[in-house]
């Protein structure tokens, strides 16, 4: 799911608080998000969201990683109310509705079930719900509505520092065919190498993401402090089955994944924190990514007091 717009996304903090309660908004969405901390559930429960229908998100960390369970019903204020005693994990709850409380079960156990299969899918977090629950049947017109409802949500959710339902895989591409009629722009390209423990990585810039493809090779295990940032990514992709087994020392990229940054990359490929501005290296070169990227950031300036003058 991805918009091949721009979008306005309006955040207001309830209390002036970065860290407090806050709803998100898109314009012409027709839905309405309440994000709040545990702290502030008496809060957040006295909100008419609270006794609308719609879905909600729990969210917690357990043992280093993210737990997430999504529930509906349709007073979901008092579905919430039962989970403050029975799950004492979660530190957070989002609350998704509809302004004028407009979805009905139906339209929330669509959802529910959707953002269960999106979650599992990806793999980010740990999923506290046992089961999938079936998606409910619904008209052609409401399952497409649904499916517009969604798109937005999980376009919102990752501003609310939520990724769990971010896709960061990316189909393997398929070989451009020439064209006369297309002025080809090349992606830069990037190679990372570790002969002393076999890693071999390739990747690419591609609409602003640094995407390690296909094929590359990592080291098999996690090296250092079981407390380094990254050591969860790592385990999160070998959990999600992004990176499998090869050969006895080494896992193998089964997908094309886009990372936030070459030192995210660079970790992931040696097992161990790396500084991936100068590991990685523009494809037969030895010019560092940290210089690649000067050199382009001094050439779109060049270029700007060009127009400018």
């Amino acid at each position: 799911m991805s918009f091949a717009r721009p979008q306005t996304l309006e955040l207001f903090y309830i209390d002036g608080r970065p860290d407090g309660m806050l709803t998100a908004t898109v314009f012409n969405w027709t839905g309405h998000v309440l994000m709040a901390p545990r702290t502030h559930i008496s809060e957040a429960l006295a909100r008419s969201e609270a006794g609308y229908t719609g879905v909600y998100i729990l969210l917690g960390e357990v043992d280093g990683g993210v737990r997430c369970y999504i529930g509906q019903g349709e007073d979901i204020g008092h579905r919430i109310k039962s989970h403050d005693t029975s799950k004492d994990w979660w530190t957070s709850v989002v609350f998704v509705v509809s302004n004028g409380n407009k979805l009905n079960r139906a339209h929330a156990q669509y959802l529910e079930a959707r953002l269960i299969e999106i979650a599992r899918s990806i793999g980010k977090s740990d999923l506290d719900n046992g089961t999938s629950p079936s998606r409910p049947s619904l008209s052609e017109a409401d399952g497409a509505n649904m499916e517009a409802f969604l798109e937005y949500l999980v376009m919102v959710l990752p501003a609310l520092r939520i990724d769990v339902f971010l896709e960061s895989r990316r189909s393997v591409r398929q070989p451009a065919l020439p064209s006369e009629d297309r002025i080809a722009v090349e992606e830069p390209r990037f190679e990372l190498r570790t002969p002393k423990h076999g890693v071999d990585g390739k990747a690419r810039l591609e609409g602003g993401d640094f995407i390690v493809e296909q094929g590359s090779v990592s080291r098999a295990s996690w090296k250092e402090s079981s407390q380094h940032i990254y050591r969860r990514l790592f385990e999160e992709l070998v959990r999600s089955g992004v990176t499998a087994p090869h050969g006895d020392a080494h896992r193998i990229f089964t997908t094309d994944y886009a990372f936030k940054s070459p030192s995210a990359a660079a970790a992931v490929l040696n097992g161990r924190a790396s500084n991936g501005q100068e590991t990685w290296r523009l494809a037969g070169s030895s010019v560092t990514y940290r210089e690649w990227e000067a050199a382009k950031v001094g050439a779109d300036e060049n270029d700007t007091e060009v127009v400018k003058g």
